[in-house]
């Protein structure tokens, strides 16, 4: 079973990662924390890496259970990422087929962060049709859970930008999902 803590638009590698072991579990009992992915992805630009961060209300840094940190609504941040994404993989080769459907889930209006990461995570899988089981812990496991390392050797493949940057290995699902589409397995089987 392969436990990380919740993400938004999880690491490629952490995919992967969950496909060998067919179970993945987020850790649904650890208070908020700074830093990680739980609110914050990657994505490869033609200027470089940028990271988009979900701006999140008060008690982010209070110890708040993850599953009650709540958005901020004070600014169209998912407009703005959206455009970021639609920039940097319009013309990847299954940016059509996938943009739709998954900006449909990205413009609903979360709950909280956790219950938005979910319905993100869920509706990749179910896109790609990924033999993943996604579930949440019953107890706090404690440990690392937040401190997967991202770049877990995700072979190289064909990116966008890939003539300016060469190949960036850390990035969030989405380029993967963009760049790969249902050939996102095959990349399981070259590690």
């Amino acid at each position: 079973m392969f436990t990380t803590s919740t993400a938004y638009f999880p690491p490629t590698a952490w995919f992967l990662a969950a496909m060998e072991e067919e179970i993945w579990q987020w850790e649904a009992h650890e208070n908020y924390q700074k830093g990680g992915w739980r609110n914050r992805c990657r994505i490869a630009t033609a200027n470089g890496p940028l990271l988009l961060s979900v701006p999140l209300q008060g008690g982010k840094h209070s110890q708040t259970p993850v599953r009650e940190v709540t958005i901020s609504d004070t600014t169209d941040w998912a407009r703005q990422h959206e455009q970021a994404i639609r920039s940097a993989y319009g013309r990847a080769p299954y940016f059509e087929f996938y943009a739709d459907q998954l900006f449909a889930v990205t413009r609903s209006s979360p709950e909280n962060l956790w219950a938005y990461n979910w319905r993100i995570t869920t509706t990749i899988l179910e896109m790609l049709q990924l033999p993943i089981d996604l579930e949440h812990t019953t107890e706090f496991c404690g440990g690392g859970a937040g401190k997967v390392p991202v770049a877990t050797g995700v072979p190289p493949y064909p990116q966008p930008f890939s003539d300016r940057h060469g190949f960036i290995d850390d990035l969030s699902i989405l380029d993967a999902l963009f760049c790969l589409g249902p050939e996102l397995s095959t990349l399981l089987h070259q590690r």
